[in-house]
């Protein structure tokens, strides 16, 4: 069986979106609520590529957005982190078409060192759009990215 690539993943929703009854009052207060979404990985391609040049987002800013509009009290952080990841690698296998997946950053505006070209492609690609990258002990953040974040 051939490997599938990362634009079949990108547009395989299988039976998402769905939403997870949560049912531990740990997880709970953890998410928000007890409604809890899983969205399919397009859904985050969307998001992301609507960020304009100059402008940034952070993954929990979507998982909110998408929380929001697919009424769920929270969005699961691992398969958003899976599928943000998912989003990036399948633009760089396409060429062409590309989702600008360097504009978005991690919680607190770290830089992602998931993604296909790891913090240095990513910091390049940030600091050719006019981004300063600063280094905070092992791991990197665009500063003052609050005043540089895109409104969904």
């Amino acid at each position: 069986m051939a490997k599938r690539s990362f634009n079949d993943k990108l547009h395989d929703s299988k039976d998402l979106p769905k939403i997870s009854i949560l049912e531990d009052p740990k997880a709970i207060a953890l998410y928000g609520g007890a409604r809890l979404l899983i969205a399919p990985p397009i859904a985050y391609d969307e998001i992301m590529r609507r960020v304009p040049k100059g402008k940034l987002i952070t993954s929990d800013r979507i998982r909110a957005h998408l929380a929001v509009n697919f009424g769920a009290d929270g969005t699961c952080p691992l398969t958003a982190g899976i599928f943000i990841n998912t989003a990036a690698q399948a633009s760089l296998e396409r060429g062409t078409d590309e989702t600008p997946f360097w504009r978005t950053l991690k919680k607190d505006g770290e830089l992602n060192e998931k993604y296909p070209e790891g913090i240095d492609g990513q910091k390049r690609r940030l600091e050719l759009e006019g981004h300063t990258v600063i280094q905070k002990g092992k791991r990197y953040y665009v500063k003052d990215y609050e005043k540089k974040l895109f409104v969904l």
